[in-house]
Formats: C-alpha cells, structure tokens, sequence
C-alpha cells in the first residue's frame, strides 16, 4: 500500500483566531513536514508556539504574525524537538526560545539531521541551522499573555517523542496540543510510545479543552481525542497479532487491512508505529532507543520503495 496521493496543489496556510486575541496558523494539509503553529497577542509581547519546517514557511509564519500583530514572536515554544516543529527557530533572533530541557538535548544532538533524505528529493528546505531552546523546564513554565495566563506543560511520559509538551489556556479552554493530536493524518509514535501515548491522551482529556489546535490538520474539539485514541489501541492489537503470528513489523502490516484509518494521511507510518508497538512488547521502555533508520526503511519498503511524500 502506498501513502495517500496528493495530486492537488495544496491551499495556502490560514490564520485563525480561536480566541480573542489567540491564533492558530494553520498550513494544509498537515502532511509530513507540514504543521500547524500558533501565537498570542498581547499588547506589548507576541508568544508564538511552533516554527516551521522549511525556511519558506517559517518566513511565511513571520509575515503572518507581523501582518496581524504589528510585531514580531518575542517568545518561542517549542511543543518537541522534530524538525518540522523547530528547524524554523532560527528565524526568530528576537525570541527566547522555550521548551522541556530534552528538546534541547535532542536538537543539539541531531543538529539538522540527514533522515530527511527518506522524503521527497524536491522539497526545498532552506538554508537552515540548528537553534535550540536556550530556557528550558523539566516539568513546565507558565507564560502570560498580558492577563491571559499559558501553561506549558510537559506531558510527563514518552508519546510522540520523549520530549513531548502542550499549552494550555485554562480560560479559554483552548490546548496547542503539538503532535500528541492529529486531525486527518495519521497519529506517529516511533520515537516516543505507544502505550504512553494512550496515557498521555487520558491526561489531555482530564483538561476540559473546548477547542483544539492539533500538531497536524485542522481546528477542532475534543472528539479529536478519542480518534487518535481509536487509532493506537489498533496499532497495540494489529502488534500483538502479527508479533503472535511471528511476523516482522512490515509483514504485519502488509497483511492489515487499515480499515477505517486507511483514509488518514501517510498510511504507512503504520509500519513506524509496529516497530515501536513490537520494541515495547518486547520489554523495552517507553521512548527507548530502536533503529529509526531500519524502521524508516520498512516506511519506504511499504511505500513501494518510493521516497516519503512531503510537500513542505
């Protein structure tokens, strides 16, 4: 089975207010490499939350927040360390970039890291260098848009990376989940966990958000919640089958009928998602080390050896 085609040009990214003086920015389809970010204006600071992938896009961003705020992103979360969430940080000078102190481990580790060979050879990446935050918590910060209290939380488990953080606007019952939500594309696990995923959803939940800015995809509500919820439960189940049958991750998944996920974006991230499903079933410990680089290969195998589609 090969990923989802994407044979029409893409809409441009949106801006969207959620709240009074609160801004999702939206960039369709959030597809790899293509997420959402956000920022809050208040009346002498701009906290923004996420940069993007490529320098063009994270340009883009720039000039949306200027457009409507008059300024620019004087602090700057990162909700986790991938690339798409941080290779833009270096476009913002002006900011104090924030987020959980392994984030910044991570991307100080990886710099600007070679996988991105395993998608589309014409994505256009920029001239992009490695910032990591330079304010970092363990367990979270709470920022201020004027009166309108953000709390930055870490998750407190491996998710969808090991270092996997949320904002919260307890007044607005408005969450910035990061990638611990998609809407429409498929949920990833494969450097974080799948049983800690499952947690960390329970944990976003007890939150009472009313609307839902998500790592990939459109607005929404809570319902979104219980989908990525539907969704990992199937990979835990679809795992036990195959590694009970003695089948490989890719083999799993070659003979699984995705069924009612086989409409999200980038199905094949379902072999990604046994090799972590399979590594914990096997004992290994949330967010614990497997080899990315075989797992990755098993996406392009499934994928019919094609690169991964990205249109970032």
């Amino acid at each position: 089975m090969s990923a989802t085609p994407h044979d029409q040009p893409l809409p441009p990214p949106r801006v969207e207010e959620v709240s009074d003086g609160v801004y999702a920015y939206v960039q369709p389809d959030g597809s790899w490499w293509i997420n959402n970010t956000g920022f809050l204006a208040g009346r002498r600071a701009v906290i923004g939350i996420d940069a993007c992938s490529t320098e063009r896009r994270t340009r883009a961003y720039r000039e949306a927040v200027a457009r409507v705020t008059g300024r620019t992103i004087t602090t700057l979360v990162n909700t986790h360390h991938h690339g798409d969430h941080t290779f833009g940080n270096y476009l913002f000078p002006e900011a104090t970039i924030v987020a959980h102190e392994r984030t910044r481990e991570l991307i100080l580790a990886e710099g600007i890291p070679a996988y991105r060979a395993a998608w589309s050879p014409e994505v256009e990446w920029g001239e992009l260098e490695a910032v990591a935050p330079f304010l970092t918590y363990t367990d979270g910060v709470t920022l201020h848009a004027d009166e309108l209290r953000c709390e930055v939380r870490h998750i407190g488990t491996a998710a969808h990376t090991t270092n996997d953080s949320y904002v919260w606007i307890p007044e607005r019952r408005l969450l910035f989940s990061g990638d611990l939500l998609f809407n429409g594309g498929t949920p990833f696990v494969l450097m974080g966990s799948v049983d800690g995923a499952l947690e960390a959803l329970d944990l976003l939940e007890e939150l009472g958000a009313e609307t839902i800015v998500p790592g990939h995809g459109d607005v929404c509500g809570p319902e979104v919640i219980g989908r990525v919820r539907g969704y990992l439960r199937f990979v835990r189940e679809t795992a036990e089958r195959g590694r009970a049958a003695g089948l490989t991750p890719l083999e799993t998944a070659r003979e699984t009928d995705l069924g009612e996920w086989a409409g999200l974006l980038d199905p094949e991230r379902i072999v990604g998602n046994l090799h972590r499903a399979y590594a914990e079933l096997d004992g290994l410990a949330r967010g614990g080390d497997i080899d990315l680089f075989a797992a990755v290969g098993d996406m392009i195998t499934f994928n019919g050896g094609r690169p991964l589609s990205c249109l970032a």
